[in-house]
């Protein structure tokens, strides 16, 4: 039996950026049994909360998207956050759709979680092989660590878990915090400010130099609907767009989405984080999967959310 219209399925994380797309690819596909919870309506965090809600509805498939997440300054800022809050998310939800039934969970990582210095492309085979970057270390531990708990789960249980590692993602919905946001976002915003403002430079940090894969939100959630109705197996399956760009492109890229003219300059005194990421998705491609959205148009939609929800 696999995923159908008829399937009651639980998309933890649905208001977060892949939460969001995991369910409108679900509806495109007119799926209407979904259960979707809000974390003030539901806190992942807390075990007997959880336990309740799955044994209480019995979701048939569950999409694991909810996290802890952030850029560079948030994951080195609070990094007991982000290992607490993400292992007890992950736990509570693995465990309890095991106990309750499900048929099957799909569990959402990062790239993060490969080592800082992995071969380019990063293979899925290249995790554990050295360290990771110490700015998200924390992060990718409790990723790594799901992971392992769904391959466990599988092996003892066999309980049909799967794991997927997407790229940096952009797209509708995004976190534009000024502070805590990834790249794409935060950039659009402060190239936004700066034409608003007037500014004759804006400053981003690091070198420029460091290159980066993007991935479109609607992309990924194709991508995980794809999955779970195509593939189950032990080992994790990247997700990726198969192309980077420097950070410095990047920025030239989305000031021209957004109209910013002025200068743009580096800052080497702030962490670049690691050198290159970008995942080596043959797995995925040959099973007959691609990418649909460039990245030049993913940021002209992203831009377009972004001013929409504008005070």
């Amino acid at each position: 039996m696999t995923l159908s219209p008829e399937s009651l399925i639980y998309v933890a994380g649905h208001g977060g950026l892949v939460g969001a797309a995991i369910v409108r690819r679900l509806q495109a596909e007119g799926c209407q049994n979904l259960l979707l919870r809000r974390s003030r309506e539901l806190d992942l965090r807390n075990q007997q909360a959880v336990d309740d809600f799955f044994a209480t509805y019995r979701p048939e498939y569950v999409f694991l998207a909810a996290a802890k997440v952030g850029g560079i300054h948030a994951n080195s800022t609070y990094p007991a956050d982000f290992i607490r809050d993400n292992l007890q998310i992950q736990t509570n939800v693995i465990d309890a759709a095991y106990r309750n039934g499900t048929q099957k969970l799909l569990f959402l990582g990062s790239s993060c979680i490969y080592p800082k210095f992995a071969p380019q492309p990063m293979p899925e085979d290249c995790l554990l092989t050295s360290a990771l970057e110490p700015t998200n270390e924390c992060y990718a531990l409790a990723k790594i660590a799901g992971i392992k708990m769904c391959q466990a789960y599988r092996k003892q249980y066999g309980f049909d878990a799967i794991s997927a590692m997407p790229t940096n993602l952009y797209g509708p919905g995004d976190n534009y915090h000024p502070e805590n946001s990834h790249v794409i976002p935060a950039l659009i915003r402060r190239f936004h400010e700066a034409k608003v403002q007037g500014l004759p430079q804006v400053t981003i940090w690091g070198t420029g130099a460091p290159r980066r894969e993007f991935l479109y939100s609607d992309d990924l959630g194709d991508a995980l609907v794809f999955l779970m109705k195509n593939y189950s197996d032990i080992e994790h399956v990247n997700v990726g767009y198969g192309e980077d760009v420097t950070i410095k492109e990047l920025a030239g890229l989305v000031a021209k989405v957004v109209g910013y003219a002025g200068e743009i300059l580096t800052d080497p005194s702030m962490p670049d984080g690691t050198p290159r990421k970008l995942l080596d998705c043959t797995k995925l491609f040959s099973m007959g999967w691609r990418p649909h959205v460039q990245l030049a148009e993913g940021l002209d939609f992203a831009y377009r959310d972004f001013t929409a929800v504008l005070p």
